[in-house]
């Protein structure tokens, strides 16, 4: 294939973080972006070429998408598949991933059992839809992690579940039909970013450790601090996810490295992941110019890790909504080792994701540098607030 510059027009349905990084690490590369989101001035309209303010599901804003641009993919799992399919046929616009990739992946349950189906280690999993049925389930696993089967993200829509007596209101808390998945010992949670390109080409960035609570990502470390033999069954892991997977670019691929050793895969998220922001600054070509690249045929850019990198994000601490300014940033500015990414909400909630911070090492990959790297992300980040002083 032929590149010239400036490059092609990308539509990008959902205009959130994710949109923004991607039309930060695009603009260099001459690629202009459109993006389609509800929220006016979404996070993404200061850094890219246009918004298009519409629901992920109006016919008419993603038509008008379509229209406009020489390619398109998505950054959120509510886009509609079918319409995206629908639009890219119309209007002779490729659509990346596969719209069928992503109408899998949007049911957990149905995601969880294509993976099973394909021979890729999952947890044990079961559809719940009753309140007995939960009950039957929790005794039998001895608990589980129920799951929002749609629509679930930071936590929402997962509900641990331990004693059968809960088993009714945990249901109602995630609205009916749900998965069950047993409660596993782990030993950590890694993730992996996978990449397809153009004629089948798949890479993976160095396996990552993803620390959480309350069911949201705080803190991610590459490389992971794990075994040789877990990392290389993780990328072993990864890439017959990305063999079972339809479509080109970026996959984020949660997994679980059980305490014997075992690697399983949680969830996959069909776009660029929180747990490779580390990217922009710690890999030699970050996930979303990656993503971009595979989306347009481009050739990809290296995936090798160029220093070892530690993100913790910047969650809302605060007790309810209220407008988004954020206190102490000049010590992160000041500090050598760091770099720092504001979203652009304009509004923080409890826990809602602001921002992230990044700090790289000098080289080294022994485990205690990874641990002082942690520990001084932590240190910044924790000097962060949006509290009035």
């Amino acid at each position: 294939m032929s590149i010239t510059l400036p490059g092609p027009t990308l539509g990008v349905v959902g205009g959130g973080q994710l949109g923004r990084m991607m039309g930060e690490a695009v603009a260099r590369l001459g690629v202009e972006v459109v993006v389609l989101d509800p929220t006016p001035d979404c996070p993404a309209a200061p850094v890219v070429s246009d918004q298009i303010v519409g629901d992920f599901d109006d016919p008419d804003a993603v038509h008008e998408l379509a229209r406009r641009v020489d390619a398109l993919t998505f950054e959120i799992e509510l886009a509609d598949p079918e319409l995206l399919a629908e639009a890219s046929a119309e209007h002779d616009v490729p659509v990346q991933p596969d719209p069928a990739t992503l109408e899998t992946i949007q049911d957990k349950l149905v995601q969880k059992e294509a993976l099973a189906d394909a021979g890729i280690p999952v947890p044990e999993f079961v559809a719940v839809a009753t309140a007995e049925g939960l009950e039957r389930v929790v005794e039998e696993f001895g608990g589980v992690m129920l799951k929002a089967r749609e629509g679930g993200y930071d936590g929402r829509g997962n509900v641990p579940v331990e004693d059968p007596a809960d088993a009714a209101a945990a249901l109602d808390e995630v609205g009916g039909n749900a998965m069950a998945e047993e409660f596993l010992d782990f030993e950590r949670e890694i993730a992996v970013m996978g990449l397809k390109g153009a004629d089948g080409e798949t890479r993976t960035y160095p396996v990552t450790e993803t620390i959480h609570r309350e069911e949201i990502l705080r803190e991610s470390i590459a490389p992971a601090r794990a075994d040789d033999a877990v990392v290389a069954e993780a990328e072993s892991v990864a890439r017959d996810v990305l063999e079972f997977l339809d479509g080109r670019g970026v996959y984020g691929i949660e997994l679980f490295e059980t305490r014997e050793g075992e690697v399983l895969v949680n969830e996959i998220a069909p776009r660029p992941h929180n747990s490779g922001h580390w990217t922009i600054e710690g890999a030699r070509t970050s996930q979303f110019e990656n993503h971009v690249r595979a989306v347009l045929g481009w050739p990809l850019g290296p995936t090798d890790l160029v220093a070892p990198a530690v993100t913790a994000n910047v969650l809302g601490d605060v007790d309810e909504t209220g407008s988004a300014t954020l206190r102490g940033v000049e010590e992160v500015l000041a500090a050598p080792d760091a770099d720092l990414h504001w979203y652009g909400k304009e509004d923080v909630r409890p826990l809602r994701k602001m921002g992230h911070l990044t700090v790289t090492g000098d080289g080294g990959e022994a485990a205690a540098d990874r641990g002082a790297l942690l520990s001084r992300a932590r240190e910044l980040r924790d000097g962060l607030t949006f509290r009035d002083a």
